[in-house]
C-alpha cells in the first residue's frame, strides 16, 4: 500500500469534460485510518470539501462544493492511487455528479512544496 495522504495536496492536471476542477485547485489531504477528507478551492471553485474512505489503494468519497459563480453541486468518486516515475503520487479519478448531468474521468497530481 502507498503512503498516507495526510498533509498532502494535489492538483488537477487538467480540467475534465463537465467538471470544474482545474489545474488552478487545490485539494488538501488528511488521512487517519481509513478515513479520508480533503477541503479544496482555486480555479472556478470558491470552496469545496470531500470525505470517504480509504481501502488499500482506493479511495470512496463524496464531495460538495460552491463555485464562484455561486453554484453548490454534489457528487461521487472512486479514485486509485499509484506513484509516478518521479515519487509524487497520483489519484486517476472516475466520479459523477449527484445534483447534476455530468460524469468523467480526471487525475490529480502531489504538489511539492518549493525548495527553500
Amino acid at each position: 500500500m502507498l503512503p498516507s495522504l495526510d498533509g498532502l495536496v494535489f492538483s488537477p492536471i487538467a480540467r475534465a469534460e463537465h467538471g470544474e476542477a482545474d489545474p488552478g485547485t487545490s485539494f488538501a489531504y488528511r488521512e487517519q485510518d481509513d478515513r479520508v477528507w480533503a477541503s479544496y478551492q482555486g480555479g472556478d471553485i470558491a470552496h469545496g470539501h470531500l470525505v470517504g474512505t480509504r481501502d488499500g489503494d482506493t479511495l470512496d468519497f463524496r464531495y460538495v462544493q460552491l463555485s464562484r459563480a455561486g453554484r453548490t453541486s454534489s457528487g461521487h468518486c472512486v479514485s486509485r492511487l499509484s506513484r509516478l516515475a518521479d515519487g509524487r503520487l497520483r489519484l486517476d479519478e472516475t466520479w459523477q455528479w449527484e445534483s447534476r448531468p455530468g460524469a468523467g474521468t480526471s487525475a490529480v497530481e502531489e504538489v511539492l512544496p518549493p525548495a527553500s
